[in-house]
């Protein structure tokens, strides 16, 4: 009979991890930064590349697909979003970069004669004690001749000699209503039109709020950079998802059992090990807009607050859900809702920036109509859109029943 080949366990596997994510240490930084932005493109009109929000917490959204060809064209289908609160931000300031034989090197940086307390904040490790005197200084050159005669040579030497030209800008965090009273500053690079029409924008702005929805619009696809949700220290098996071993293992399981060979007589950087898991820099690119939000705001005297409303829902509905965003609250402001998830918990603050590689696939160049919005309880199983749906489904509470027999009976 011919001879009976027994099966042998394989010895090699793909490694666990990618190598491209060292060194897999707690980020540096608490806000996302723009490593590079857009291209820049003299012929468009000077705009903005960036912005900062806020984010809120996630919900889902329902709308039909436009795929021709799809098996789920013209079906409706249900998609996870996330929403990032984004109040309007303020100028404060610009910033030449000229070019360097060793990359951009900042020239000059001129700013606004005015800069509001929780921009002011940000200079100071504590604010309460201390004596609260940055830019003081600095603002009397805004008052006086000589300092104005030496804002705008600045100004005029960096239209001159500066090729790359950011607008510093602050986030308004009195208007998010949470503990943190100190704005995030952040540089955000002008691109289109020359370099004196940069400069021009930048001080035309100064002390001006600017919206996300005169940086951004509806179906754009952009780039998401954040510091993911931190998870302490951790074993190899949930940092690097390597295999568990046996049951049987003396001295724990949730381990890696060969950490390399004899030679070279060091642990190699490619292994395993355990360590810092989370709160890492990263960027996401390609984040799909579906909707740029309007805030709670008043018109012709009439408060306004249907943001979550669509052509085929039309209740009058906020984008907050009932009950809040789970740990954050209420959006108050403008928003901006993107398809799927984005790093970091709520309340982190997650730079937004133009995409780097605009995607011409037909699946990013659908344009998006939205069904319905969800803003049912995302505390618990939520039933009820809307408190008023929920209270014309309830009744009147026993609280209220109980103060209308107090007031009856004191009638």
């Amino acid at each position: 009979h011919a001879d009976v080949k027994m099966s042998h366990r394989k010895f090699s596997a793909p490694r666990h991890g990618s190598k491209g994510f060292l060194p897999k240490k707690r980020s540096t930084r608490h806000r996302g930064k723009a490593k590079a932005y857009p291209k820049d493109d003299k012929t468009k009109p000077v705009h903005l590349t960036s912005f900062l929000g806020y984010k809120a917490g996630m919900t889902h959204i329902v709308r039909e697909v436009d795929r021709p060809g799809s098996k789920t064209n013209k079906k409706e289908v249900v998609e996870a979003v996330t929403i990032i609160e984004a109040p309007p931000m303020v100028c404060v300031g610009v910033v030449g970069y000229i070019e360097t034989p060793t990359g951009l090197r900042s020239f000059r940086t001129v700013f606004a004669g005015h800069l509001s307390e929780e921009c002011r904040r940000r200079f100071y490790k504590n604010w309460t004690s201390s004596k609260k005197k940055a830019f003081t200084r600095y603002a009397k050159k805004w008052v006086d001749d000589s300092g104005k005669k030496e804002i705008d040579t600045d100004l005029i030497k960096i239209k001159k000699y500066c090729k790359v030209v950011r607008l510093l800008a602050h986030t308004q965090t009195k208007l998010l209503r949470k503990r943190q009273k100190k704005a995030h500053l952040m540089e955000i690079q002008l691109n289109g039109g020359t370099v004196a029409d940069k400069v021009d924008f930048a001080v035309k702005h100064f002390e001006q709020p600017i919206s996300i929805s005169s940086v951004f619009e509806k179906n754009e696809l952009i780039d998401a950079i954040g510091v993911t949700k931190g998870r302490g220290v951790k074993g190899v098996t949930s940092r690097w998802h390597t295999k568990k071993l046996p049951r049987k293992t003396h001295k724990g399981l949730r381990k890696v059992a060969c950490i390399g060979a004899w030679h070279p007589s060091r642990v190699q950087y490619s292994v395993a090990r355990a360590g810092q898991k989370g709160y890492h820099h990263r960027t996401e690119i390609n984040k799909k807009i579906y909707r740029i939000g309007a805030g709670i705001h008043t018109k012709d005297g009439e408060l306004i607050k249907n943001n979550a409303a669509t052509e085929f829902d039309p209740t009058d509905k906020s984008i907050t859900p009932v009950g809040g965003f789970p740990h954050y609250g209420n959006v108050r402001n403008d928003y901006i809702m993107l398809r799927g998830c984005v790093m970091g918990p709520r309340k982190r603050n997650i730079t937004l920036r133009k995409s780097l590689l605009t995607g011409f696939r037909r699946r990013l160049m659908e344009k998006i109509t939205l069904k319905f919005i969800d803003t049912s309880s995302k505390w618990g199983h939520g039933r009820f859109q809307t408190p008023e749906e929920k209270r014309n489904f309830m009744g009147p509470l026993k609280k209220e029943l109980m103060l209308k027999e107090k007031e009856a009976a004191r009638a």
